[in-house]
């Protein structure tokens, strides 16, 4: 069998433009088997799953299962659930953690104000420091996912002690192992564990690392590709430089989008969305499609 991964690989499909859109996250640790959908397919109580995931969607957000790197046994309910709530906006980013006895709180938390980038938490979440890298290992989901992610996270979890975290779902198993860095939403995909290791180095220091980067969970998709391409157009490296203000639709999978620096310069990027043959599977076990790739022209200077 062919796994879904290696076939993107050998077609060098393009990374930029497919990360999972979510201006903030929610991640709940919730150990024991997932299934494909794991937020209701899991020890996590199904309706709380499926609520927070309605509240979160409706408001910009992502929930997030997470359990510890090691073997599986079929735990059902832990002490306490390590939860965190992280937002990606660029220059106003936060992470917040801590325990919580009981999960089913988190449906007070205030959403709308999540949505607007107020970070809203609850009693026992404080601001963290350190980020907090989530690689995808959901076997159910994707095979790619279970054998690419979980060896990802074998090679870290020494060197990331704590702060490294194996999750449900980040889209694109096509390009696993997968991962996403909290708070900034940057996601990455074709890692290695020497890769992963000096992006959470680099995000220490609030650098940003270009190699398998696949977007800015902040951004929507063509906005993704058009922060790319300026970050491979200056060799920029700050995390937080760089804003994309404005996507507007010019014509059918097309799209104009401004992205602007923090020391005030800001450049027009023409977007496509073009279909990139031959068809494959998009997911391993999946009947042949054609995904589609977000293709950034050269910046523009405004």
């Amino acid at each position: 069998m062919t796994l879904c991964s290696d076939l993107g690989r050998e077609l060098a499909e393009p990374l930029a433009g497919t990360a999972p859109v979510a201006s903030w996250w929610l991640v709940v640790e919730q150990p024991g088997p997932w299934g494909a959908k794991a937020l209701t397919q899991s020890h996590l109580d199904p309706e709380l799953g499926a609520g927070l995931d309605a509240a979160a969607g409706a408001h910009g957000g992502r929930v997030a299962l997470v359990r510890r790197p090691r073997r599986h046994p079929d735990t059902h309910y832990p002490a306490a659930h390590r939860v965190w709530l992280a937002g990606t906006t660029p220059g106003a980013t936060f992470l917040l953690g801590g325990w919580l006895p009981d999960p089913s709180v988190l449906l007070s938390l205030d959403f709308a104000a999540l949505g607007s980038g107020v970070p809203s938490g609850l009693d026992g979440l404080q601001p963290e420091a350190e980020p907090l890298m989530l690689v995808c290992t959901n076997g159910r989901r994707d095979l790619c996912c279970a054998v690419k992610g979980r060896a990802l996270v074998a090679g870290l979890r020494d060197d990331v002690l704590g702060r490294v975290w194996e999750t449900t779902h980040l889209g694109g198993h096509r390009f696993a192992p997968t991962a996403v860095l909290l708070p900034h939403g940057v996601t990455y995909g074709r890692l290695d564990d020497k890769q992963a290791l000096l992006l959470v180095e680099s995000a220490r220091d609030g650098h940003f690392l270009g190699d398998g980067y696949r977007g800015r969970s902040t951004f929507s998709r063509p906005g993704q590709a058009a922060e790319a391409a300026v970050r491979r157009q200056l060799g920029d490296t700050g995390l937080d430089d760089l804003l994309v203000p404005a996507v507007t639709p010019v014509a059918e999978a097309a799209w104009h989008a401004v992205v602007a620096h923090r020391d005030g310069r800001s450049w027009t990027v023409a977007v496509r969305a073009e279909e990139q043959p031959p068809p494959r599977p998009e997911s391993c076990g999946k009947p042949p499609g054609t995904p589609v790739a977000y293709r950034a022209d050269v910046p523009v200077p405004q």
